[in-house]
C-alpha cells in the first residue's frame, strides 16, 4: 500500500514536505525544527524521528571516566556509519582539552563530532540549553540517515536526552534566598542540607557544585516534592528507541588507568592550559573551574596545594566521581553492559542486532 495513504504522510505531502524512503522507512524532509510545518496537527521533526527510530535508532555509550568510551565510539561509528554527539558536560567548553581527554581532530579519524567546544569557560553550564541543541542535532542526523552515537558519562546530560526530561519552573526570589544561604554557610554545608531534604538528589550532585545544589533546593521548595520527582524514572523506553551500551569496570583495572591518565594530563600541559583559560574567564567559582583537574590546578596556583598534591587530588577526585557514575548508571535497567577491558564494536553490534 502506498505510504501516502498514511494520514500524517498525506498531510505532510499536501503541505509541501518531501517524502523519501530510507531503508524502506518513509521519512519526511522539512527544515527539521521543533515547530509545526504549516499544519498545526503535524510536527515534522517529531514524526521524522519516530519513523526513523525503528530503522536507525541512536546508540548511547555510557560508563565511568577512563573506561574507553571514546575508543569504542570511534570503532562503532566506523562500523555503523555514525557520528558522535557529545554527552560530556566539560567537553562542551572551548579550550578545555587536556583535562577532559577531548579527542583531537586527528584522533577523531575523520568522524564528525558534534557539541564539542560550544561554550566559553566563563559560561555557566545548563542541562536545558544543552538538551535543546542536542535534540536538534540528533534529529538532523537521523533525518539524514546517519546514526547518532551519544558518548559521555555526565549523568544528567544523558538523562536529558534519553528520557526527554522536562525541567521544572524557576523562581528568582526563591533562588536568591538559597544563594544568600550558600554565601552565609558555604557550599558544603548547603549540600549537607540538601542531603537531609533529598538524599537521592545529593547523591548525584557533587558537594562543591553550588549552582546545582541551589537549583535542587529551589525545586524542592517550589514543588514540595523531592528533586528526583521532577526527573524521569529511568523506567520508560528510551527516547528515539535509543540503545544504551554501558562499559562495566573493575577497580583493579580502572584505577591504574585513572592514575596514568591523570599524571599524563599534567605532563602534557594541563597546568599551562588552565592558566591560559584563566585569561579567558575561568575561575574557581565557575562551572568549568570546578572540573576535576582544573580545580586542582587553580587551587595549586592559589597556594592551597603543592604540585604533587594537585596530581593526587585529581586522581582521588576522579575515583570518587567514578563511584558516583557507577552507582547512578547501574540503576538504569535499560543499559546493556559490556566488560570494558574486552568490549569490541563487533561484539556490541552482534549483541544489540545493529547494522549499518
Amino acid at each position: 500500500m502506498p505510504f501516502y495513504r498514511h494520514r500524517r504522510l498525506r498531510s505532510a505531502a499536501q503541505h509541501g514536505c518531501q517524502i523519501h524512503a530510507i531503508r524502506g522507512v518513509p521519512v519526511i524532509f522539512s527544515q527539521f525544527t521543533a515547530t509545526a510545518v504549516k499544519s498545526p496537527q503535524f510536527v515534522a521533526d517529531d514524526y521524522t524521528v519516530r519513523m526513523m527510530s525503528a530503522a536507525l535508532c541512536p546508540l548511547a555509550i555510557v560508563g565511568p571516566t577512563a573506561s574507553g568510551k571514546s575508543d569504542l565510539s570511534l570503532a562503532l561509528c566506523e562500523q555503523l556509519g555514525g557520528e558522535v554527539v557529545n554527552m560530556d558536560s566539560m567537553q562542551l567548553y572551548r579550550g578545555m582539552d587536556i583535562g577532559t581527554a577531548k579527542l583531537s581532530v586527528e584522533e577523531r579519524r575523520g568522524i564528525p563530532h558534534h557539541l564539542l567546544d560550544i561554550w566559553e569557560v566563563s559560561q555557566e553550564a545548563s542541562v536545558q540549553r544543552y538538551q535543546e541543541r542536542a535534540e536538534a542535532c540528533i534529529t538532523a542526523l537521523m533525518a539524514r540517515g546517519v546514526r547518532p552515537v551519544l558518548v559521555g558519562g555526565s549523568m544528567m546530560y544523558y538523562q536529558s536526552l534519553v528520557d526527554a526530561w522536562r525541567f521544572p519552573p524557576t523562581d528568582v526570589a526563591v533562588r536568591s534566598r538559597w544563594e544568600a544561604r550558600a554565601e552565609d554557610i558555604g557550599v558544603h554545608a548547603l549540600h549537607a542540607e540538601l542531603a537531609q531534604k533529598d538524599p537521592a538528589a545529593a547523591a548525584v550532585i557533587e558537594e562543591n557544585d553550588e549552582r546545582r545544589t541551589i537549583r535542587a533546593l529551589e525545586v524542592i521548595e517550589l514543588t514540595g516534592q523531592p528533586y528526583a520527582a521532577s526527573m524521569p524514572t529511568r523506567r520508560e523506553v528510551p527516547r528515539w528507541g535509543t540503545k544504551v551500551v554501558g562499559l562495566a569496570t573493575e577497580s583493579a583495572w580502572l584505577n591504574p588507568r585513572i592514575d596514568l591518565r591523570s599524571r599524563q594530563m599534567f605532563d602534557n600541559g594541563l597546568v599551562e592550559e588552565t592558566r591560559g583559560l584563566v585569561c579567558e574567564g575561568l575561575t574557581r567559582e565557575s562551572t568549568a573551574g570546578r572540573a576535576i583537574g582544573y580545580a586542582q590546578v587553580l587551587d595549586m596556583d592559589a597556594g592551597l596545594l603543592t604540585p604533587e598534591e594537585a596530581v593526587e587530588r585529581t586522581i582521588t577526585g576522579t575515583r570518587r566521581y567514578v563511584r558516583r557514575q557507577r552507582s547512578w548508571f547501574k540503576r538504569d535497567p535499560r543499559i546493556t553492559w559490556f566488560a570494558a577491558d574486552t568490549v569490541s564494536a563487533t561484539g556490541v553490534c552482534e549483541a544489540l542486532h545493529l547494522d549499518a
